[in-house]
């Protein structure tokens, strides 16, 4: 990392950096255990000789001097792995964020699961937020998976978080994060072009995003606009079906968007009622014998259970999933549930007393 100061302030002694005395730290023991070994064998007699013992003796000193090389290696290389796991882990949380609990009377909750070891997330997004159009839900998949499609990722959760709240319309939204992931893959394609060198896995002409974009209105109204992605589980009561079956767009990156765009509508998210967004890696989940995972079974699962919350959703959805694919899922999975509970707050509320009429004019204040 390079840090660039404009200057240091007059009265403040500048700051040393701590990376000579590290290095002199990492290398000083190496040094030490060197030494005695060739102090031992240049200088002690008893290397010298060439009997039994002084052979025993001589491989033990150089048995210790080996092993205490390779255990400070060794914790220095755990050291810097975990030092490059909380910065990874800090960059991946920042980038794919925790979502609050609770949004606009909505109790959220959303999970991830990628498929590459070691990272927190992948090819997988999503993300809520509250707006003054109601709110909005986003979960897309990205083409593979793992940390060379988080640059995608990155893309087109930044364009949305931006265009959720500036666009009064959904179709506007979806045009933003299009113009937003044209534009990261010409620059992913000027970075892979064959004088640089590069490998690419994922290569620019191959890449494309499945997106569903959701609004939930006040009333509970809800609109979608789904390029290629699957359509999520409707939650009311114990049936689970489908939000809508009408066909989806395609995919963003290798088709233009229609020009008469309209979002589509989906009914009402009534009071108790669920929605269960997910990308296709969980229903394509297969176990040892390749039978393919069943989700809705999950979701049906999930609902014996009274009252149904967005947590108990997923914690009983990823354990099946795990469960199903013996811990080792082929691709990253993502799930995103939210609860219509508005109406209970309402009454929870009115319960305690706590809605009060606003006056229609301020009253005057009789302090002095």
């Amino acid at each position: 990392m390079i840090r660039i100061k404009a200057g240091v302030p007059r009265g403040r002694r500048p700051r040393t950096s701590s990376r000579p005395s590290r290095c002199a730290l990492a290398l000083g023991l190496p040094t030490v255990w060197g030494a005695v070994a060739v102090s031992y064998k240049f200088g002690c007699p008893l290397a010298e000789q060439n009997g039994l013992g002084a052979r025993i003796v001589t491989s033990a000193v150089f048995f210790a001097v080996g092993t205490g090389l390779i255990l400070h290696v060794r914790r220095a290389l755990l050291r810097e792995l975990r030092q490059a796991r909380r910065v990874a882990g800090a960059a991946q949380s920042v980038l794919l964020r925790p979502l609050p609990p609770r949004l606009a009377g909505l109790n959220v909750a959303a999970a991830q699961l990628s498929a590459d070891r070691g990272a927190i997330i992948g090819g997988d997004l999503y993300e809520a937020v509250a707006t003054e159009h109601g709110v909005r839900v986003v979960m897309g998949d990205v083409r593979g998976h793992g940390l060379a499609a988080i640059g995608t990722v990155a893309a087109v959760l930044g364009s949305f978080r931006e265009a959720a709240h500036d666009e009064p319309e959904l179709a506007q939204v979806l045009g933003r994060l299009d113009r937003a992931l044209a534009r990261h893959l010409r620059e992913r394609a000027r970075a892979e072009h064959p004088s640089s060198g590069l490998d690419p896995d994922n290569p620019v002409g191959e890449e494309f995003v499945t997106v569903l974009l959701l609004e939930i209105a006040g009333d509970g109204e809800l609109r979608a606009l789904n390029c290629g992605h699957p359509w999520p589980y409707l939650i009311s009561g114990t049936r689970i079906g489908p939000l809508s079956g009408a066909e989806p767009l395609p995919p963003l990156g290798p088709f233009p968007l229609p020009p008469d765009l309209a979002a589509t509508r989906c009914g009402h998210l009534l009071p108790d009622d669920s929605l269960v967004l997910y990308t296709d890696g969980a229903e394509d989940a297969r176990d040892a014998r390749g039978h393919f995972f069943s989700l809705r079974g999950a979701l049906a699962e999930a609902v014996r259970d009274r009252p149904v919350s967005p947590q108990s959703i997923l914690r009983t959805v990823f354990t099946a999933l795990l469960h199903h694919t013996n811990g080792r899922p082929s691709d990253d999975i993502a799930l995103l549930a939210l609860t219509n509970d508005r109406a209970q707050q309402r009454a929870l509320l009115g319960a305690r007393g706590t809605v009060r009429p606003t006056p229609a004019h301020p009253q005057p204040s009789t302090h002095r």
